[in-house]
C-alpha cells in the first residue's frame, strides 16, 4: 500500500526524484566536521522565527498606542506566550549567531572560490535581507530602545545626497517614527521579507546542490568518480549526515533552551533594558545602540568623521563593510581554497580580521568617547585592510600541497 501510495504520487508530482537529487543520492564529502553543523542549523532557526512569528501575529497590534501593550498581554496573559516571545526575541540571537558562524566556516575553507562563487553571493544577499529583516522586527516591541534605534538608523538615510530627505519620509511614512512606521515595518516583517528569505534559501541550495558542496580539504570530489560516476571521496547526504546534523541540532537546542528559559534577555545583548519600558518620543534614552549583531557595522559607522555635519560618509562605509563580501571570490588570488593548507601570512590576517570585529562588536555596545573612537577608527581600517590587501597577501603566498584525495584529519 505505501508503495502505491508513492507510486501514485510521484506520477503527478516527483517527490521521489526530489528527496534523491537533494538527500539520498546527493554525494557529498566524507570529510565534513563540526563546522557543517551551521547551514543546517540555520534553516532550523528560520523554521522556528517562522513558527514563533505565526504564533506572537495572532495578539500582536501593529499600533502605536497597543503595540508594546499587546507585548506584555503576550508575555503574562496569552497561554504559554512568554515562551513563544522569548522564543522569537533569543531566536533572533541565535539566528546570527549561527549566520556568522557559517560565514566563518566559508571564509576558513574558501567556500566562496570557484565553482561557488554565485552560492556565496546568494549567501550574502540572504545575509543582508536577515539584517533588514532584524532591523524592522526590532521596532514591533514598540519600546524605547526600538523606537529611538529606528528613529536613528532611519535618519542616516537622510544624508544621502539629493534624495535623502524623501527617502527617509518614504521609509517612516511620516515626519517621524509613528504609527505608519510601525504598519509599514510590521507588513514587511511578517510578510514581504520572509516570503524573499524563503526563495532566497531556496536558490541558495539549489545553487550549492549544482555545484556540490565544499570540505575542509577544498577539493572538488566531483572530479573523481568511479566507474558508476559517483564520486570516490563521497558519501550520500542521507543518512549519513542527516543523523550527525540531528545529532548537532540536539546539542544546539540544550544550549538555546537554556538561554531561552533562564537568560532570556541575554545580560541586556538579547533585550535591552529600555525596551521593558514603553516607546516616549519625548525621551531619549542615554545611549542609544543596536542589538548586538549590528553593533561592529555600527562603530564603523561612528568612526567616520563627517563632513560638513552629514553622516553620509560612514554611511557608505557602513555599508561598504557589507557589500564587500561579494567580492571575496575576486579578492582571493591564492590557488588553495582551505586554511589548513595556506600560508601563515593568510591566517594571521584571519585572525586579525576576528579579533577587530569582536572589537568593534563591543564597541558598538557603549557609549561614545574619544578614547573609544580612536580604537573604532583603527579597527575599521584593518577591518577593510583585510579585504583590501587580500589580492596582495594571497596571490604569492607560500602554500602547503594539497593532497588529491579528501582526509579524514
Amino acid at each position: 500500500m505505501k508503495n502505491k501510495i508513492l507510486e501514485w504520487v510521484d506520477d503527478r508530482f516527483p517527490l521521489t526524484k526530489t528527496f534523491n537529487e537533494h538527500l539520498g543520492q546527493y554525494y557529498v564529502p566524507k570529510n565534513f566536521n563540526m563546522w557543517y553543523f551551521f547551514g543546517s542549523l540555520a534553516i532550523m532557526m528560520l523554521v522556528i522565527q517562522i513558527v514563533s512569528g505565526i504564533f506572537l501575529t495572532m495578539n500582536y497590534k501593529p499600533d502605536g498606542l497597543s503595540a508594546f501593550g499587546s507585548v506584555e498581554y503576550i508575555m503574562r496573559d496569552v497561554e504559554w506566550g512568554w515562551l513563544i516571545r522569548y522564543m522569537h526575541s533569543t531566536g533572533a540571537s541565535f539566528f546570527f549567531i549561527v549566520i556568522y558562524l557559517h560565514m566563518f566556516r566559508g571564509l576558513l575553507y574558501g567556500s566562496y572560490k570557484k565553482p561557488r562563487e554565485l552560492v556565496w553571493m546568494i549567501g550574502v544577499g540572504i545575509f543582508l535581507l536577515l539584517m533588514a529583516e532584524a532591523f524592522m522586527g526590532y521596532l514591533l516591541p514598540w519600546g524605547q530602545m526600538s523606537y529611538w534605534g529606528a528613529q536613528v538608523i532611519i535618519s542616516l538615510f537622510g544624508a544621502v545626497p539629493f534624495i535623502g530627505p524623501e527617502l527617509a519620509l518614504w521609509i517612516r511614512g511620516d515626519f517621524v517614527v509613528a504609527d505608519a512606521t510601525l504598519n509599514r515595518f510590521f507588513a514587511f516583517h511578517v510578510i514581504a521579507a520572509p516570503l524573499v528569505l524563503l526563495g532566497l534559501v531556496v536558490v541558495h541550495i539549489t545553487a550549492l546542490h549544482e555545484v556540490g558542496s565544499n570540505n575542509p580539504d577544498g577539493i572538488d570530489i566531483k572530479k573523481d568518480k568511479d566507474e558508476n560516476g559517483i564520486p570516490r571521496d563521497g558519501i550520500p547526504f542521507h543518512p549519513y549526515y542527516t543523523v550527525k546534523d540531528a545529532f548537532g541540532a540536539s546539542l544546539f537546542l540544550i544550549f538555546f533552551c537554556a538561554v531561552m528559559f533562564f537568560w532570556p534577555e541575554g545580560g541586556g545583548y538579547f533585550i535591552e533594558a529600555p525596551n521593558f519600558v514603553p516607546a516616549d518620543p519625548l525621551k531619549t534614552p542615554d545611549h542609544i545602540a543596536p542589538v548586538w549583531y549590528f553593533t561592529p557595522f555600527y562603530t564603523i559607522l561612528r568612526a567616520i568623521p563627517s563632513i560638513a555635519g552629514s553622516p553620509f560618509p560612514g554611511v557608505v562605509a557602513m555599508g561598504a563593510s557589507t557589500l564587500i563580501f561579494l567580492l571575496l571570490p575576486w579578492l582571493d588570488r591564492s590557488p588553495v581554497k582551505s586554511i589548513r593548507y595556506r600560508s601563515t601570512t593568510f591566517k594571521l590576517w584571519v585572525t586579525m580580521f576576528v579579533i577587530v570585529f569582536f572589537i568593534l562588536g563591543y564597541l558598538g555596545t557603549k557609549a561614545p568617547s574619544p578614547v573609544f573612537n580612536i580604537i573604532g577608527q583603527i579597527c575599521t581600517v584593518l577591518y577593510f585592510a583585510f579585504f583590501v590587501c587580500m589580492p596582495w597577501y594571497t596571490k604569492n603566498e607560500k602554500c602547503k600541497p594539497v593532497p588529491e584525495r579528501v582526509t579524514n584529519k
